[in-house]
């Protein structure tokens, strides 16, 4: 039966209605080691074939969101490919001197040259640079495969390309607009806690406490803190409220109820942002942070103000 390959919501609203394709596998070879220039035959029922290109003749988006390429993670996929081929084809933009710009497929791409193919099926496509970037961007963002920083610095170039607004651009991406107000404020930092965020060593969460420290020798002690001692990201959100910067405006909060702990940690995983509670268990108030105009209403749209 016909297989229909999906893009995802946000990915086929940027594509026109035709590329609303069915793909047939109808000859997938059995050995292991294929390094033919057609380990799979795909047809599909529409008047716009895709074409067998040389691999070789694919260059990588300029514009990719996706920096880093997990060499694991790329040889499990060569294996794949080896055995059942390339099922969904690379979407890629003829530059006009006879290379293609690979505007979603990276990964697959490696993969297939690490496969040893000589040839892969691309669907060609004349996008605008705008376009291009969009879609690179929601393909990597649907497959959940860029890191904190990685998408953060996506969504900042394409609202510089672009001129979108942050809510503009969340609805072009199917994000909330909190979600790209949070990952933006990950730029913010400096340069070597980004690269610490790329590398898994300090996540989203911890981010966000370092972000709540406004002094930077401070910001300083509390991210070397993070990666010598592996704290928890409650730990430094605690640590980041108590810090000379920030402690001004806050009170020391006594050692509260678990309750009211796991509360506080709710809160700030909602919000993103530094969240205290003040009090016990029956009465107290809340303390949210707010770090500029733009954060600000990014939580009135939270709580629907």
């Amino acid at each position: 039966m016909p297989r229909k390959i999906g893009l995802g919501k946000g990915l086929e609203a940027l594509l026109d209605n035709n590329d609303d394709l069915e793909y047939t596998t109808i000859d997938i070879q059995d050995s292991p080691a294929v390094t033919e220039s057609k380990p799979v035959i795909i047809t599909k029922k529409t008047e716009r074939d895709f074409v067998q290109l040389p691999v070789e003749k694919l260059v990588s988006n300029p514009g990719q969101p996706r920096k880093n390429f997990d060499e694991t993670e790329l040889q499990e996929l060569s294996e794949s490919i080896k055995t059942f081929g390339i099922i969904q084809p690379i979407i890629a933009a003829d530059n006009g001197d006879g290379v293609y710009i690979i505007i979603a497929g990276e990964r697959r791409t490696r993969a297939a040259k690490l496969a040893g193919l000589n040839t892969v099926p691309v669907i060609v496509r004349d996008y605008t640079d705008q376009k291009r970037l969009e879609v690179s961007l929601i393909e990597n963002i649907q497959r959940t495969d860029l890191n904190p920083i990685e998408e953060a610095a996506a969504y900042k170039n394409l609202m510089d390309f672009s001129g979108f607004s942050q809510d503009e651009l969340a609805a072009r991406v199917g994000k909330n607009r909190s979600t790209v107000a949070n990952a933006l404020r990950l730029l913010k930092l400096p340069v070597e806690i980004q690269k610490s965020i790329e590398e898994g060593k300090v996540s989203s969460g911890h981010a966000r406490a370092l972000l709540s420290v406004t002094g930077a020798a401070e910001r300083e002690k509390l991210f070397r803190k993070i990666l010598a001692d592996n704290i928890s990201v409650r730990e430094a959100e605690k640590r980041a409220s108590l810090s000379p910067s920030t402690a001004k405006s806050i009170k020391k909060v006594k050692q509260q109820p678990p309750e009211i702990e796991n509360m506080a940690e709710k809160f700030i995983q909602k919000l993103g942002t530094k969240v205290v509670i003040e009090g016990g268990l029956n009465k107290g108030r809340i303390l949210i942070d707010y770090y500029s105009m733009e954060d600000l209403e990014r939580l009135s749209e939270i709580f629907g103000a």
